[in-house]
């Protein structure tokens, strides 16, 4: 994609990846706005990067995502690029009982949010010479974990949601690209530091590189080989990456 010369807007802006890539792409001349449900981290962000701007906003309010859109195109007419990367982890168990209220707040944050913010943006974004929807994934989408069941099953919704949506939009402006990072070392989880988890300033730094390529997937190379995951035989994959982490179990507070 063009990296320079876009007016960008990303939701889940305030830590993490989303902070990551915002500031990247602020860095590199782009207008981006900021999306977040605390209006105190968004002050804190934007008061770190001068020109930034930001909108407060929880994905999973339908009314609100119409309204955030409804501003943000009446203030920014030149908005090219969508980055829906608002999301949340909780932990479930898929043998035992369920969370409801828990499990609903997963879909209607990880799968319908990034689906409801592309609708309410897209008739936009196609009227624009050159746009983008950059869909944030996982690793998991792939490879689930299975102490985030619900969590990686939506992940793999919106791989699958990606490559219907780019399909639907093939004959117009607008590019769709997906990114499925691997376990980074943010605080979706829990900031460990462990050695397992990818450092963010390298996961930023490859990131934006093959966002800089002409690719559908901006991957980092650690992902790949479970991107390629082996089609038919992939329970004896996924039971033996899960293994792995019950017997070194992911840290948390």
């Amino acid at each position: 994609m063009k990296t320079t010369d876009n007016t960008i807007f990303i939701t889940g802006g305030t830590s993490g990846i989303g902070r990551g890539l915002a500031e990247s792409f602020h860095k590199l001349g782009n207008q981006v706005i900021i999306a977040g449900r605390r209006q105190e981290l968004l002050d804190e962000v934007v008061a770190a990067n001068p020109g930034m701007d930001s909108i407060r906003l929880d994905v999973s309010n339908p009314a609100e995502i119409q309204t955030v859109a409804e501003v943000l195109i009446a203030r920014y007419p030149s908005l090219n690029v969508i980055i829906n990367n608002a999301g949340i982890m909780p932990f479930d168990n898929a043998a035992g009982i369920l969370d409801d209220s828990q499990a609903a707040r997963t879909i209607d944050t990880n799968l319908l949010g990034p689906v409801r913010v592309s609708s309410a943006f897209v008739e936009h974004l196609k009227k624009q010479p050159d746009a983008y929807i950059i869909n944030n994934s996982s690793v998991l989408a792939f490879v689930p974990l299975a102490a985030t069941a619900l969590y990686s099953a939506t992940k793999a919704a919106i791989h699958s949601y990606t490559l219907s949506q780019r399909f639907m939009l093939r004959d117009t402006s607008v590019k769709v690209i997906e990114i499925a990072p691997p376990w980074v070392d943010t605080d979706l989880i829990h900031k460990s530091g462990d050695p397992r988890a990818m450092p963010l300033d390298a996961f930023l730094e490859e990131t934006m590189e093959k966002l800089a390529q002409e690719n559908v997937e901006a991957l980092v190379d650690v992902v790949v080989p479970l991107r390629d995951n082996p089609g038919s035989k992939e329970h004896a994959l996924v039971r033996d990456f899960n293994l792995s982490l019950v017997n070194n179990p992911i840290p948390v507070a």
